[in-house]
């Protein structure tokens, strides 16, 4: 394609919100004449689908719940009184909450100021706080923080040990809908566990964000912890970053959090357009599903060309892959959906797996991200007239250019600069491209079933693990007898065998292989 077509396809194709600084190129998709045109019908269908949504109709069926993300930047959207009261309400703790930690009104027992925040959660309580830290953090903020994001013994070990003796002064923030997630459930108890040994109460240093009235919500009540934050029955996880999930401890670092919840609001408004031609987030979705021919044929590269979104591709991980990921449509037919998401940093990339996404397999389509502010100091020239800045710009061009060349596909997102506005608007871009997809190829992007197998599956192994221990003796016995003994499959023993010998010195596991190695318990 020659040059100067490409300048009139670019011109064609690219679209800006002047009021926002924000703008996205399509043109570098090679989608063909007539594609958008073919795809109307859909597109329709998704608006309607979107605005049914946005009034309160049952989006999740599984659980008969509404989906309201959308209402948490904009509570006049919610529709009725008391989810509008919620909203406004919870908010307005929040900055109460945080104002008083930063002042020294809410202190430790010793009455010192909290300068930390150690969250605790899992998925969609952790990945949208980690991806706003890091993008919105400074050498200057009121708190740090630090996280606990996993059931990883290991890894509780070594945040509390960075933390060390900041633990006096350090919040908990304890993150859990139901209260029963397993992993969050873990990291609480290993938490208190620390501050416990460290001399400390813990109840005296914990925050909850959960359900009214659930298990994590009484146990913070009964013990007085400091303050509780409701987890809307009606916001998933995955789009929870608006909610009391990612503005408490986005307010305790010192967050500008209503310019975080207006950039969303204002994309928000952009993308709520009926419109195709200058709704961001429906172009989106539609070059997702050129890219993949409506089937995820094809991987969403995601590169930031930003240090602060460096954890942005992990985020969107979630959003759009565990929306996405379904097995059935909404017909009830075996489609087995969904687009794998991955991602690395520019200029990073260029000396990691730019190699392959220019000459490699064609399995991808990349999208770039572009900060165009460099940063927020005066200009520093490495080489006469050129800063560092100048060329990260031309290495994002540089690699846009060479993958278009070879015929690879990308899409290119411009905003001014990383700060809280803009931050929410990419990720209010990113939810509703998400609700549209979902439409377009016809699947609930708003439940889960894979993630409550998984779980399930989980469960089955830990309630396997008494009853291995209680077949084990001095005498040695194998996994195979241990499984007939019990009726379980003795590849499922096996493993619960060896992990018990890793972390047990009481049990002892033979040299031979699976089939015949005997364990042994010496009491």
């Amino acid at each position: 394609m020659a040059m100067n077509s490409l300048w009139k396809r670019f011109q064609k194709y690219y679209l800006r919100y002047d009021d926002l600084g924000f703008s996205v190129d399509i043109s570098r998709m090679r989608f063909p004449d007539g594609f958008l045109e073919k795809m109307q019908p859909k597109v329709e269908q998704a608006f309607a689908a979107m605005r049914e949504l946005e009034a309160g109709g049952i989006a999740n069926p599984d659980e008969g719940r509404m989906v309201g993300h959308y209402w948490l930047r904009n509570p006049a959207l919610a529709p009725n009184d008391q989810l509008r009261a919620d909203i406004v309400e919870t908010n307005a703790r929040i900055k109460q909450f945080a104002a008083a930690v930063h002042a020294g009104q809410v202190a430790n027992e010793q009455g010192k100021r909290f300068g930390h925040v150690l969250l605790i959660g899992i998925g969609g309580s952790a990945l949208g706080p980690q991806f706003i830290a890091e993008a919105l953090g400074s050498a200057h903020d009121p708190m740090d923080i630090f996280f606990f994001d996993n059931t990883d013994p290991d890894g509780f070990d070594r945040v509390l040990e960075k933390i060390g003796g900041g633990l006096a002064q350090t919040l908990a923030v304890v993150i859990s809908k139901s209260g029963g997630t397993k992993e969050t459930r873990n990291g609480m108890l290993e938490a208190a566990a620390g501050f416990e040994k460290a001399g400390l109460r813990f109840p005296k240093h914990a925050v909850a964000v959960t359900g009214v009235g659930s298990e994590l919500d009484k146990v913070a009540e009964k013990a007085g912890w400091l303050a509780r934050f409701p987890m809307h029955d009606w916001v998933g996880g995955r789009t929870s970053v608006m909610s009391a999930v990612g503005l408490v401890p986005a307010a305790l670092e010192g967050f500008a959090i209503d310019d975080f919840l207006a950039g969303a609001a204002a994309m928000d408004a952009h993308t709520r357009a009926p419109e195709r031609a200058t709704n961001a987030a429906m172009l989106l979705a539609l070059m997702w599903f050129y890219a993949g021919d409506g089937r995820g044929k094809k991987d969403m590269v995601i590169l930031p060309y930003k240090d602060r979104l460096a954890l942005f591709s992990k985020y969107l991980q979630q959003l759009v892959m565990e929306s996405l990921g379904k097995e059935k449509d909404l017909a009830g037919k075996i489609v087995h959906q969904g687009i794998a998401v991955y991602g690395n940093k520019g200029s990073t990339d260029q000396h990691a797996y730019v190699q392959q996404l220019r000459d490699g397999v064609p399995n991808f389509f990349s999208t770039f991200i572009e900060a165009r502010q460099d940063r927020a100091a005066g200009r520093f020239e490495v080489e006469d007239g050129v800063t560092s800045g100048d060329y990260l710009q031309g290495f994002l061009r540089g690699t846009r250019a060479a993958l278009y060349e070879n015929e690879r596909d990308s899409i290119t997102l411009s905003i001014p600069q990383v700060d809280a506005f803009q931050v929410g608007a990419l990720i209010a871009l990113y939810e509703r491209a998400v609700g549209f997809y979902g439409s377009l190829v016809n699947v609930n992007a708003y439940h889960q079933p894979g993630v409550e197998a998984g779980k399930k599956a989980a469960t089955r192994i830990l309630q396997l693990q008494p009853k291995v221990l209680g077949q084990l003796s001095a005498t040695g016995i194998t996994a195979d007898g241990i499984a007939q003994a019990i009726g379980a499959d003795p590849e499922d023993v096996y493993h619960v065998l060896r992990h018990l010998a890793a972390n047990d010195s009481s049990i002892q596991a033979g040299s031979e292989g699976p089939g015949s190695e005997k364990f042994s318990r010496i009491k």
